[in-house]
């Protein structure tokens, strides 16, 4: 094999564990766009410890670009811990919200899928229902293409989270 194969361009799941305090979200997100890289997906949340918190990141590089990334994370203040999950190594949820369009013929069918999918049905208007969803993103993905035949109104994602298995 050629050496291209090994510089393939890969999703990245990165967990780091920062100290609450102002401006920490801004000095990560400035790495990634002062360097030109993108962020797919960005979820920051408190932990257990009121005065930490984890962002998930889900960005696309290959192997060298991620070690850059991590070792520059890695030098930020306040940054605590950074973990570049390879596959198999996390356990991972996305929460989305999504409102879709129906009528008396649709409505039985979309919660009959919601249904199968697991999904809740948090809101129901005349012409509309609000489904909530958790899942892998293979999971979500799914359900979203189902739900985009009957009409998506409004969708939002909260993007991936993810722990460690060990």
């Amino acid at each position: 094999m050629g050496r291209g194969f090994f510089n393939l361009v890969m999703r990245h799941t990165i967990s780091v564990l920062v100290e609450n305090k102002f401006g920490v979200l801004t000095r990560v997100a400035g790495l990634f766009s002062g360097r030109g890289y993108n962020i797919d997906t960005l979820n920051v949340a408190p932990t257990q410890d009121a005065d930490t918190s984890r962002m998930t990141i889900v960005t696309r590089g290959d192997d060298a670009t991620l070690d850059q990334i991590v070792k520059q994370l890695n030098k930020l203040v306040d940054v605590l811990e950074v973990r570049d999950f390879r596959e198999g190594e996390f356990v991972d949820r996305e929460l989305i919200l999504v409102k879709v369009g129906v009528d008396s013929k649709t409505r039985a069918e979309i919660m009959q899928i919601a249904d199968i999918f697991r999904a809740k049905i948090v809101d129901v208007q005349p012409t509309a229902l609000t489904i909530e969803l958790t899942g892998n993103e293979s999971k979500i993905e799914k359900f979203i293409v189902l739900m985009k035949t009957f009409g998506i109104t409004e969708l939002t994602r909260t993007g991936k989270v993810a722990l460690p298995r060990k």
